[in-house]
């Protein structure tokens, strides 16, 4: 006779499926507070540059809080790399584990660590609840390959069993440039772990954790269904579209083509690209598929659940050892450069699908400028990075935003009073560039010029594209304008590199975005408010939109 209990699958009911699914986003996007709230550089406590999100035993995304989109390539490598490298059988209640190589720790680039905690409920493991934080620390680095970037760190225990392994931490420790800001966020990792752990095991307490976890894998079907459904609406067949990718990296122009295709409720996406560069601009797959699932979920359904379900009907494919499918040991510390261009390659396909359901090209950028100095009075180094916004692509039935991160970044632009209280240097111009938005009946977002003055000896390595190509309108929209480097008296840049003494200044200019729709058709009153409010110029406003006022 066999006594061991009886096993069954739980029968859900929609409503039980619905609160579960947004009880699992509550947790993420609890825990990501917490981690913004608790964390020390300001990368993370003001331009919120992290992300969290819980997992199923198998390591598949249940569910992702709504902040960096192209943070998902870290993640859905994590799990299945810690159960690769470590028995299920040998981890303990407290074991947290800690990576970001883009090769043998599924990140996609070094800066972005994350911890990847199991969630226990009577002995075994149900879920995982995981997080990245951008640490701005590997300044100065060359990027010919990935060993000049920073510390790879493949999936290793931070704690075991809740205790600290600080022989592990004081080993990053020491290959960090600002050790102290490094404790301090992982610290708030930590934290902001504990709370997605608790939260988890209290829903589990409260309906089960059958239930929690049946509800889990439906959530992950009806993603599925969704996603499917939407594509089955869009029309059948196959797109070509065809860009550059430019950079202060980069000396020539890269061809970028993408290949969508739909064939009944399933999509492909095809990329081709050059051979991989000695420069840290390459993309792993989690990268590009990363992108992939954000824009499509964007054009084919936003409300569509974010976890592993909406990638099934979904295939991604890129050559390997090229630009958008790297192999080891090609450098990739600016891959979020070429997500940014990648995002937009997909919509101009499907532009020619769905026009009405597309934006017109946004600034295709994430323009960053990363400083590194050392402080008078103690001599530690200190490393600053931000990111700046651009122009939102124009949309079918409005402008485009101004000033914004766009796709895959979505951070927030750092107040002036924090950067100039922290660090020495002070931002002497923080504006939108006039006339930099695209032509269009509705026109392109404007990019941003942000003037920096060194108050001491640093060095300033900039990241900006669309130096020489434009961002592209739509339906008769103009192209956006150009991204550039200003520099001042005395400043010379070596490609994308300067050295600055105290006084020196230099401008990083971000593009504009393209318009939606031919010029002539903007209506009268849009124009005189984009005169009144110095958007255009009174040529641009006569000899564009026939405006005389």
């Amino acid at each position: 006779m066999n006594d061991a209990p009886a096993t069954h699958t739980p029968v859900l009911d929609p409503i039980t499926v619905e609160v579960i699914g947004a009880s699992l986003s509550s947790i993420v996007e609890e825990t990501g507070e917490a981690l913004i709230r608790a964390s020390y550089s300001t990368n993370i406590k003001e331009r919120r540059d992290c992300s969290t999100a819980l997992f199923d035993t198998d390591g598949n995304t249940l569910c992702q809080a709504e902040h960096i989109p192209i943070h998902l390539g870290s993640f859905i490598g994590i799990v299945p790399h810690v159960l690769k490298l470590h028995r299920v059988e040998d981890m303990r209640p407290g074991d947290v584990f800690v990576g970001n190589d883009a090769y043998e720790g599924g990140g996609t680039h070094l800066p972005d660590i994350v911890l990847a905690e199991p969630i226990f409920v009577d002995g075994a493991i149900v879920a995982w609840t995981v997080n990245l934080a951008h640490h701005s620390d590997f300044a100065d680095r060359g990027h010919a390959h990935i060993y000049q970037e920073g510390l790879r760190i493949p999936p290793v225990r931070l704690y075991r069993a809740g205790e600290l392994q600080k022989d592990i931490l004081d080993l990053i420790l020491l290959n960090c440039q600002v050790p102290r800001e490094r404790l301090s966020d992982l610290r708030a990792q930590m934290a902001a772990n504990r709370v997605g752990v608790q939260r988890f095991q209290a829903l589990c307490a409260k309906y089960g954790t059958a239930t929690v976890k049946a509800a889990g894998a439906a959530l992950l079907d009806y993603a599925e269904r969704k996603m499917r459904a939407g594509i089955a609406a869009m029309p059948d067949g196959s797109w070509i579209f065809e860009d550059v990718f430019e950079s202060t990296e980069v000396t020539e122009q890269l061809p970028l083509k993408v290949k969508v295709t739909i064939q009944g409720d399933a999509m492909s996406l095809h990329f081709d690209s050059p051979k991989q560069l000695r420069a840290g601009l390459n993309m792993t797959w989690t990268a590009l598929a990363a992108t992939a699932y954000y824009v499509v979920k964007s054009v084919v359904d936003p409300t569509i659940l974010p976890n592993a379900g909406l990638a099934r009907p979904l295939t991604v494919t890129a050559p390997n050892g090229t630009v958008l499918n790297c192999s080891h040991p090609a450098a990739v510390n600016g891959r979020v450069q070429t997500c940014q261009r990648v995002a937009d390659l997909i919509l101009g396909a499907l532009a020619q699908a769905v026009p009405d359901r597309v934006t017109a090209c946004s600034n295709s950028v994430c323009t960053v400028a990363s400083f590194i100095g050392q402080r008078e009075d103690d001599g530690a180094l200190w490393v600053y990075l931000e990111t700046m916004g651009g122009g939102g692509g124009a949309r079918a039935t409005k402008d485009g935003l101004d000033g914004i991160h766009v796709h895959v970044t979505n951070t927030s632009n750092l107040p002036v009073e924090a950067l100039e209280i922290e660090y020495p240097l002070t931002l002497l111009r923080y504006e939108l560039v006039d006339g930099s938005g695209g032509a269009g009946t509705h026109r392109g977002g404007m990019g941003l010029r942000r003037v920096y003055r060194a108050d001491a000896d640093c060095r300033v390595r900039v990241d900006v594209s669309r130096l020489s190509s434009s961002s592209w309108g739509l339906l008769g929209g103009g192209a956006g304008g150009h991204g550039a480097v200003e520099c001042g008296p005395g400043v010379v840049f070596d490609k994308d590199s300067a050295v600055l003494a105290p006084g020196q200044w230099f401008a990083v200019v971000s593009p504009g975005a393209g318009g939606y729709g031919p010029p002539d058709k903007r209506d009268r009153a849009a124009v005189a408010r984009d005169l009144a409010e110095g958007v255009i110029s009174p040529a641009t406003a006569r000899e564009v939109y026939g405006y005389t006022g």
